[in-house]
């Protein structure tokens, strides 16, 4: 036997036997047999759950409660009929009588099938309605006297009833057509009912309603009544029905537009694995999996969630997916919140530092004070330092030894000739091409937030219409700003506090007065000949040796040998000059080694065919003419001696000539001299007259050399009374100072460039201004030995300290 459908849940169940037969057709002859049957006056009664039974209609039912097995057992080897009645509560397991409905149906046991689960099923036709009059038994299983239930039914020719039963049968043969789960055979079995109220019990007991529903359609006495209420409710449920195929329609349109993409994406997925390329759905998860592990804030981590759910929806074959891409894996790998540990260890710093670089104590005690301060508070916005000196001095290379002796990573960016602003904050995202910044490019190289960044040559700086880079650095070289550094293509803040900026630059006079003013200038000023002798022999040679493929043993320089290249063949205040002196003597001894030849036996006269001759030395001049003064000058390769020459010549007077390639600066120290010493002639001895009979020309040598600044007016000062006074100065003198109208002599910088300048070039004794003391002090005794100071406040002090009687 085969059942279509689940009478829980569908509008309509049919029941077929295995021949194919519908059961039941109820003919008009059976009806009327069935009408004429008697009810018995006393029925056992079989409670019924979830299903109500109407006349006519065959059901099978699942018998498992014990008084209902044994009921249907003793009925099956009777006469086989037996009452049926709908429980009011479907979870009671044991019902009583008040937890029975009061009309029932007339049943007869067709079939009995044991199933091995151990349940009996049943297969039972309604026969007639009956009310219960009162329970007679309740055990082994309930007995109820019963009373026949009056049917009204109308008039064989009332056309109005047909036409409901037909529209019911048209109604019901629709819903079958309509409803996917009703097998159309259920439409051949209406069709092969002739009686009207079969019709209407048949389409009442298989229609989509309630227990208690069906209950009430049961109890109605009047049938065509009951015909009607079964009409509005399939009706109900037709249109029910219609309405959820409409959306199931529609549905099932996007539904296939959906699977039909997901049908092609599925294509040029299996295209791409098997060319061994990833989909972008992949790459998009790869994102997302690398973003646990980052460990930055809830803003940053909100802004990728937004970012990455974009990337999802752009079709990978626009161009701006490449960008979108690019954004979130600058996210991904820039190091948000990740740090190097510092290493606080004081004497490791020193000793790291001491290593790598001879001298330069200032610029080591400063590191020295910043690690003090970050052990002792734990946190610290990084300074930022500005090494400015001349080159050659190991400004670049002293980065990376900080670097070193903190324990952090290190960045060198070098900013000569840099001319465009995005370098620095990068391109926003709507340009082709864009990228971040190389602050934020550096900082994702070497995945740390704390880096030493080395800002090299920050005075080289350019600017032209692509904007002004020096502008862009004010927010990264401040300390207060460069916690929200804005990068134009990350289009957040970055956190750059951590970061221990140091730039480094050889002339201050070109960086912009509001970047300068960031910056913590710390003066690293050029070597003695013993520094440099010291640093040619701790690393400069030993680099050498190590480069050119020789051993110690076969290059060995002695001091006084370094000291003469030095002194002969260098005129710098760094070491990058000597550095390529020896780089040339090591390959003069390289090429012996690979000759097999003996090696050279290195003396000043060898070092001297090696090097070539050497160069002029500025050296100190001797006194014999009056006029002519030694000044110290400072120079971006150092510091220098030069000479202020000045002699008379008849004339009509009034007449001053200034040569030598002088700046409009040390033209002016000229006049000022010149004014003085008419306004003070008769102090100084000299007659009125002089000035209107001689002409006066003041010649500075090395005329190619442009020359400027006010710190050779006391030289000048000198050479000018000197001359006119015909008094002599006095030996092995040098002096620098800036004169006034009124006689005072003012500090100069650069003081400790020109003192070496004036020891290399044999001078004795220096001229300085009194507040220039304190740049001497600052230098080690032990490179001051040989010299003498004069401290002086008024111009007439140096003259009398200059001119002999």
């Amino acid at each position: 036997m085969k059942i279509f459908g689940d009478p829980d849940k569908l509008p309509f169940e049919t029941i077929i036997d295995d021949d194919s037969d519908f059961i039941p057709l109820l003919s008009p002859e059976d009806e009327d047999s069935m009408n004429a049957e008697k009810i018995p006056d006393t029925l056992p009664i079989l409670p019924l759950r979830n299903t109500v039974l109407f006349p006519g209609v065959v059901i099978p039912i699942t018998v498992g409660r014990d008084k209902s097995i044994h009921l249907i057992k003793e009925a099956y080897k009777g006469d086989r009929t037996i009452g049926v009645i709908t429980q009011k509560n479907d979870a009671i397991e044991d019902p009583n009588a008040n937890d029975l409905y009061n009309v029932g149906t007339v049943a007869h046991i067709m079939k009995m099938l044991r199933l091995p689960d151990g349940n009996t099923t049943i297969i039972i036709q309604g026969k007639k309605r009956f009310k219960i009059k009162e329970f007679v038994q309740s055990e082994p299983y309930y007995k109820a006297t019963t009373e026949r239930f009056e049917e009204t039914r109308p008039d064989k020719g009332d056309k109005e009833f047909q036409a409901i039963v037909s529209n019911l049968k048209d109604t019901a043969i629709q819903i079958i057509q309509k409803s996917q789960h009703i097998p159309s055979e259920a439409s051949f079995a209406l069709n092969n009912i002739e009686s009207q109220n079969f019709m209407v019990n048949f389409i009442s007991s298989n229609m989509n309603a309630t227990s208690a529903e069906k209950q009430k359609l049961l109890e109605v006495a009047n049938l065509k009544e009951r015909a009607t209420l079964v009409l509005a409710h399939i009706t109900k449920d037709l249109q029910m029905l219609e309405l959820k195929n409409q959306i199931q329609n529609k549905v099932k349109t996007d539904l296939d537009k959906q699977q039909r993409d997901y049908f092609l994406h599925q294509q040029i997925k299996t295209i791409q694995e098997e060319l061994g390329e990833k989909s972008h759905e992949q790459d998009i998860e790869e994102l997302k999996t690398r973003a646990k592990s980052k460990k930055w804030n809830k803003e940053i981590a909100a802004v990728f969630e937004k970012q990455v759910a974009k990337l999802s929806r752009m079709n990978p074959h626009t161009p701006d997916f490449g960008i979108q891409t690019n954004y979130l894996e600058l996210l991904l790998d820039l190091p948000w919140n990740e740090y190097t540990e510092d290493n606080f260890d004081l004497k490791h710093a020193e000793d790291v530092l001491n290593a790598d670089h001879f001298g330069l104590e200032k610029v080591k005690e400063r590191i020295i004070e910043h690690l003090a301060v970050l052990k002792l508070k734990g946190d610290l916005k990084a300074p930022i330092l500005c090494l400015y000196g001349p080159p050659g001095v190991g400004k670049t290379s002293l980065g990376k030894s900080i670097a070193k002796a903190l324990n952090r990573k290190y960045i060198r960016m070098s900013l000569g000739g840099l001319k465009d602003e995005s370098e620095i904050r990068g391109h926003r995202k709507t340009y082709i091409g864009a990228m971040p910044g190389r602050i934020l490019q550096n900082i994702k190289k070497v995945q740390s937030s704390n880096p030493v960044f080395i800002l090299d040559e920050i005075d080289k700086v350019g600017n032209d219409y692509h904007g002004d880079p020096s502008s862009a650095l004010l927010e990264v070289l401040d300390p207060e700003q460069n916690t929200t550094f804005y990068d134009n293509f990350l289009e957040n803040d970055y956190d750059l506090s951590k970061v221990m900026f140091i730039a480094t630059c050889n002339n201050l006079a070109t960086i912009q007065p509001a970047l300068r003013d960031r910056m913590e200038i710390i003066d690293v000023s050029g070597y003695t000949v013993e520094e440099k002798i010291e640093i040619a022999k701790q690393h400069l040679l030993p680099k050498q040796i190590e480069e050119n493929g020789l051993k110690k043993q076969q290059l060995k320089l002695s001091d006084k040998l370094i000291e003469f290249i030095i002194e002969n063949y260098t005129a710098e205040s760094g070491v990058r000059n000597l550095e390529k002196r020896l780089s040339k003597i090591a390959r003069y001894v390289a090429v012996h080694v690979v000759k097999e030849q003996a090696l050279p036996k290195l003396t000043e006269q060898e070092v001297t065919k090696i090097l070539g001759p050497s160069h002029e030395k500025a050296k100190y001049q001797g006194n014999d003419v009056p006029g002519v003064v030694t000044g110290l000058a400072w120079t971006q390769v150092g510091g220098d001696i030069l000479f202020i020459e000045t002699s008379l010549s008849k004339g009509k007077g009034n007449k001053l000539t200034l040569t030598g390639n002088l700046g409009e600066v040390m033209k002016e120290s000229a006049t000022l001299a010149l004014e003085f010493i008419k306004a003070h002639n008769d102090e100084l001895n000299i007659a009125a007259d002089v000035f209107e009979n001689y002409n006066i020309h003041i010649h500075v040598p090395e005329g190619a050399t442009p020359k400027d600044g006010p710190s050779a007016g006391i030289a000048m000062l000198t050479s000018l009374t000197s001359a006119l006074t015909k008094r002599k100065v006095k030996k092995q003198l040098a002096m620098t100072g800036e004169i006034t109208l009124r006689g005072k002599v003012l500090p100069v910088g650069g003081i400790k460039e020109k003192i070496l300048a004036a020891k290399r070039a044999g001078i004795k004794e220096i001229i300085l201004c009194e507040d220039n003391k304190k740049d001497v002090e600052d230098i080690k005794p032990e490179y001051l030995k040989g010299l003498s100071f004069k401290y002086v406040t008024q111009m007439t002090e140096v003259l009398q300290l200059a001119l002999l009687k």
